[in-house]
């Protein structure tokens, strides 16, 4: 298996005063062990350099062994990993537990309960909050017939909480119109790497900035691509856990990364963009970096943070979509300010119309045009079928709630025909 050495500005192994008489390079596997901190054994710089001594007891060799045993030839039990989402709505919060034998389904796995006082979701005096099991992936830390199982959450009464997204956008994408439409979405998820002890972008040097933009969008070398390990692992990680990733590629932004989900089918949506991230969580987790979703991490002239979806129905993808398209874009721009409000917080720091943005207060459209509010490419317009991309969603959105949105204000939502030809004549759209 390949080694997880990067350039000196990521993951580099040297040997610090010690008894031990020899180190050893960080590999793939030892990644997990990293995070054990062995009595000191494990030290982090400034620089990112970590190192792992060897001792004559083989201590982290022991450890490593028993976190890469397969316990699957010694019983049919499996570790289920529940996932859920914390009280500020874009934390991830996990706990594991042993299910007696190999499952398939959601509905084949027990519910469960955590302590919602300690994830700022329910009071001390009541704080029990129940999981429902509701999406099944692999597990590429554990392996074998191991699991992660993405969760929404409900009172004890059966109530949905407030950050629980998920049980409205199940709700519209159960409409037998929405159901009939089949829609896709196509989520690109940006995310910045920070240093961990400064918070300040991978590879940038501590306080200062790095040259211009203009090198590092999808580049290659020491000195202009910080972090592909990490974006690359994260690749391979998503695809054994069965997530719908179809791509990945440096940001314009040193230190800035994109993956992209879909196309995927109405709530699965949300369900892969939530198990990617944790997974992303992990992995950085591992690698002793920050992961941000800030959606503008660093002030001034460098580009922000997003989470671009492209969307498409049934009825757009067909002959005659285009017409389809210009007239659910009518509706988004009757919507504008319900989008906006629920695409991310922090956003306006990165709608300024500058960077690749839109500005939050208008919305516009255009065709091939990345400085919209709403894109449709050239094969669409070509076509006279296709998708839209919806460019304003945060990278730190929602994406139950994105998802769900677009589906509801075209499909679902019916203008007025004043108001639909108010902005049809304001967009210049012929419907």
């Amino acid at each position: 298996m390949a080694q997880i050495l990067a350039p000196s500005t990521q993951w580099q192994t040297r040997i610090t005063k010690t008894t031990a008489p020899c180190a050893t390079p960080i590999t793939s596997k030892m990644w997990s062990s990293l995070v054990m901190k062995q009595n000191k054994k494990v030290a982090r710089t400034s620089k990112f350099r970590v190192m792992a001594i060897n001792n004559e007891n083989g201590t982290i060799n022991r450890v490593e062994s028993l976190l890469n045993l397969d316990i699957t030839p010694f019983t049919n039990s499996i570790i289920a990993e529940y996932i859920w989402i914390g009280g500020t709505g874009i934390d991830v919060r996990s706990k594991s537990r042993t299910i007696s034998k190999p499952v398939e389904h959601p509905s084949e796995l027990p519910k469960w309960n955590y302590d919602g006082s300690s994830t700022g979701q329910a009071p001390g005096e009541d704080s029990e909050v129940i999981l429902y099991p509701q999406a099944i992936f692999k597990d590429p830390f554990r392996g074998g017939n191991n699991i992660l199982v993405i969760c929404d959450a409900y009172t004890p009464q059966g109530e949905p909480i407030p950050t629980n997204k998920r049980h409205k956008a199940a709700e519209i994408f159960s409409n037998p119109k929405v159901e009939a439409e089949i829609p896709w979405y196509g989520i690109e998820q940006e995310y910045t790497l920070l240093q961990t002890n400064v918070k300040w972008p991978l590879g940038w040097p501590v306080g200062g900035y790095p040259g211009p933009q203009g090198p590092y969008y999808c580049a290659a070398g020491a000195d202009k691509s910080f972090g592909r390990d990490i974006s690359d692992a994260h690749y391979k990680a998503c695809l054994y856990a069965g997530i719908n990733i179809s791509g990945t590629n440096g940001e314009v932004m040193p230190g800035q990364w994109e993956y992209q989900v879909g196309p995927s089918v109405g709530i699965e949506a949300g369900d892969h963009i939530w198990a990617s991230r944790y997974i992303l969580e992990r992995i950085t987790e591992q690698a002793g970096v920050v992961l941000t979703l800030d959606p503008k991490p660093i002030e001034g002239d460098w580009n922000g943070a997003g989470a671009h979806t492209n969307y498409s129905t049934k009825s757009m993808r067909e002959d005659g979509g285009f017409e389809v398209i210009k007239k659910a874009i009518l509706n988004l721009s009757l919507r504008h300010k319900v989008h906006i409000e629920a695409y991310g917080e922090g956003n306006e720091r990165r709608l300024t119309g500058k960077h690749e943005t839109a500005s939050i207060n208008t919305f516009s459209w255009g065709v091939a045009n990345r400085g919209c509010s709403i894109r449709v490419g050239r094969d669409t317009e070509k076509n006279g079928k296709g998708y839209l991309e919806d460019r304003r969603p945060a990278s730190n959105m929602d994406p139950y709630v994105v998802t769900a949105l677009l589906a509801e204000s075209t499909l679902l939502w019916e203008p007025t025909l004043e108001a639909e030809a108010l902005a049809a004549q304001k967009l210049a759209l012929k419907v």
